[in-house]
């Protein structure tokens, strides 16, 4: 096998491998959420409008969160 010219099909790459995310840390040191949208351009009022256009099932529920932040506390 030719380890060197691996190639991959477009619908096994991941989705979401050109999106950045951000830390909390770097979110606020920016300034907060509203001064990190502002440099990067986007506007923090339709934050709003665009959640509110969501689906109610898009949300996590008070359970399912809960259990978010133990795994992520048990991650660190």
């Amino acid at each position: 096998m030719n380890k060197r010219n691996i190639e991959i099909p477009a619908e096994e790459q991941r989705p979401f491998a050109n999106l950045k995310s951000y830390s909390v840390d770097e979110i606020m040191a920016a300034g907060g959420p509203t001064a990190f949208a502002n440099k990067l351009g986007k506007n923090p009022e339709n934050i709003i409008k665009r959640l509110e256009k969501l689906p109610k099932d898009a949300f996590l529920t008070d359970e399912e969160v809960e259990i978010a932040l133990k795994m992520l506390k048990e991650s660190k």
